[in-house]
């Protein structure tokens, strides 16, 4: 049985390439901003709750 050689190299290089392409659109936030964002609004919506029970 013959084995093809060089054919790991060409699987990987389209990864590398693809990898090379890609551009990150949108902004950068910060993960940690993220979860202070989400921390801060689950206060809110719990305080909103207190203040405004319907």
């Amino acid at each position: 049985m013959a084995e093809k050689k060089g054919s790991g190299f060409q699987s990987g290089a389209g990864l590398i390439r693809y990898f090379e392409e890609e551009e990150i659109k949108g902004p950068a936030l910060d993960p940690k901003l993220v979860i202070y964002m989400a921390i801060g609004i689950a206060v809110i919506v719990e305080l909103v709750k207190v203040f405004w029970p319907i």
